[in-house]
């Protein structure tokens, strides 16, 4: 008997992927039949990914929101429609492009037209995903060179960081010791002594 499997994928657990979630029930897949990975854009070993294609049968169906939710680059998404419809012969729907779905029609021009569709919208997924990339790169260019600071805010001093200082410019404690007393790593007090032996050097 054929089945059907829904693949859910966002690029953090900071995403919520209760739009995909319920696009998916809404065309008719079981909660026990929905495979979700949440992962960042460095790590894409994508273990429910995996499970679900150990699952998947000749005939089975495996639907998708949208074809990029498959893989992150143009490369990856034909790999992966490669893997699934030729080596496990098994069928993909993409809900928010009808003309991807492999079980409409199985001739050679239907075939051809799938695969077309294919080529150019994983081109179009891949060239926007540059494009965003993009803008945010010059975005924030353009905001460094407005003298905007990104990362984490650099840790203040403490009130005490003199008198501590002085202890340990002097020997009597060491810089651990310090930074124990402090509140602060050892190597957030080294930094510190560092800058304050310039400020004292002007």
């Amino acid at each position: 008997m054929r089945k059907e499997y829904g693949y859910l994928r966002v690029s953090s657990t900071d995403q919520n992927e209760q739009r995909q979630r319920l696009a998916l029930s809404d065309w008719g897949i079981s909660e026990n039949n929905l495979f979700l990975d949440k992962q960042s854009g460095k790590d894409f070993e994508r273990p429910a990914y995996r499970n679900m294609l150990k699952q998947l049968k000749e005939g089975d169906l495996v639907v998708v929101q949208s074809i990029d939710r498959l893989g992150r680059n143009y490369e990856e998404i034909l790999e992966q429609w490669r893997i699934i419809t030729k080596e496990i012969r098994a069928h993909i729907k993409v809900l928010d492009m009808p003309l991807l779905d492999t079980r409409m029609d199985a001739s050679l021009t239907g075939t051809l037209i799938v695969d077309v569709v294919l080529e150019l919208l994983s081109y179009v997924a891949q060239s926007e995903r540059d494009s965003i990339r993009k803008r945010q790169e010059e975005g924030i260019r353009a905001a460094r060179k407005r003298g905007v600071k990104f990362g984490r805010p650099a840790k203040q001093q403490p009130v005490e960081f003199l008198d501590i200082y002085q202890h340990w410019s002097s020997g009597r404690v060491n810089s651990k010791t310090a930074a124990t007393s402090l509140g602060t790593s050892q190597t957030t007090f080294l930094k510190w002594a560092k800058e304050y032996r310039a400020e004292i050097a002007l």
